[in-house]
């Protein structure tokens, strides 16, 4: 198959008058348009001068469509959420496990390491959220389950390596040494989230985190005196750090400061539940009762429990509200995520040997369809 007449964002920038050879589900290569005579033998799609683009990447997402991975720890449930993501330009995610039992932990494990096919409805790995969390900052996480995990649990875990878990979010201060060395050991990126922690906290663990979940919030501010959680992401400049970008979970100023602090280790996340795609008005989120009024998910405390945000209208906002270039947002979206979990050999740009998955989206960063894994769907 051949993609022509479109505008290709390859993962770095725009290329024009270019087309995309696609075999089965990888990408050929790219060529010049004036060539495409050599190539009549091949079905062509003409994109009419939309823009392609990689599939958007999302590393936290709880749920979407209505249907919510804690709730439901199936593959059904993860058909559902890939269904419902394509039609945001979103190939490719990590399904989210926030603070749960550690029979849940278990389920989603057994469930992912018995997947062989599971790229192939977008499931790169899992994103465990929790439950080595600090209670102070816990959000609509249920303090029920707050703990530090178990040492089996934690071998576990290690043992399923990074094929199966892509992220594990821990607060520093309640993350054991050994616990961060097994899990590092096991190619394991240990994000830093939901923490009370102070900046000298995170210093004497600095080796271990190498990812920062949904920046700002759930951490202690930079202040002058304390630089605190993100003052020590700032700091160090080499932490991967997702950010929500829906207007509710960080002012749009915010998230152009940190992008000036950050550049390319700055990703848009969704951290999306249940009632994105959909017209929910409510929904139970472990045991707590959520409300989802104007694209706001809240509990009855006004308590942020997740958000409604679906990844083509984050980037339209990055680009409409913070004010960062059209190549930088998609770029938020697509390379550095890709680069924040280690896929960038594969996923997030258009490039020879690389999956055949792609956005196409038009000027306003509606999504016109898509391609995964070398299968077209057209939408508008």
């Amino acid at each position: 198959m051949i993609l022509k007449n479109c505008r290709i964002f390859d993962g770095n920038s725009f290329i024009n008058d270019t087309a995309v050879l696609i075999e089965d589900d990888k990408i050929i290569k790219t060529l010049p348009e004036s060539e495409l005579s050599d190539y009549t033998d091949k079905e062509t799609i003409d994109l009419n001068n939309s823009v392609l683009s990689p599939g958007f990447i999302d590393l936290q997402l709880n749920g979407c469509g209505g249907v919510l991975f804690n709730d439901d720890i199936s593959r059904k449930t993860l058909e559902i959420m890939n269904e419902t993501n394509q039609k945001y330009g979103c190939t490719s995610f990590l399904p989210t496990l926030i603070t749960s039992p550690d029979e849940k932990i278990l389920k989603s494990l057994d469930l992912i390491d018995n997947m062989n096919d599971m790229e192939q409805i977008g499931v790169l790995g899992l994103h465990i959220e929790g439950p080595n969390i600090s209670l102070e900052k816990k959000g609509i996480h249920n303090a029920d389950y707050i703990r530090i995990l178990s040492d089996d649990m934690v071998d576990r875990i290690a043992s399923s390596g990074n094929k199966t878990v892509k992220i594990i979010t821990m607060a520093p201060e309640k993350a054991q040494p050994a616990h961060l060395e097994k899990l590092k050991g096991a190619g394991i990126h240990v994000s830093i989230g939901h923490t009370f922690a102070k900046y000298s906290e995170c210093e004497s663990k600095k080796d271990y985190f190498k990812n920062a979940t949904h920046l700002f919030n759930a951490m202690t501010e930079f202040g002058s005196r304390e630089p605190g959680v993100v003052g020590f992401i700032f700091d160090k400049k080499d932490i991967y750090a997702g950010v929500i970008a829906d207007g509710f979970h960080s002012d749009f100023a915010s998230i152009r400061i940190a992008h000036g602090v950050l550049q390319d280790k700055l990703y848009l996340v969704t951290d999306a539940v249940s009632p994105a795609g959909t017209d929910m008005k409510e929904f139970i989120f472990e045991g707590k009762r959520v409300f989802h009024e104007n694209g706001k998910c809240f509990d009855e405390n006004g308590t942020l429990g997740g958000s409604a945000l679906v990844m083509n209208a984050g980037v339209r906002n990055l680009v409409h509200h913070t004010g960062l270039p059209k190549e930088e947002a998609l770029r938020m979206a697509t390379s550095y995520p890709a680069k924040a979990i280690s896929v960038e050999d594969r996923y997030g740009f258009i490039k020879p040997g690389y999956v055949a998955d792609f956005a196409i989206l038009n000027d306003n960063f509606d999504v016109l369809g898509i391609v995964a894994k070398g299968k077209y769907k057209k939408f508008n």
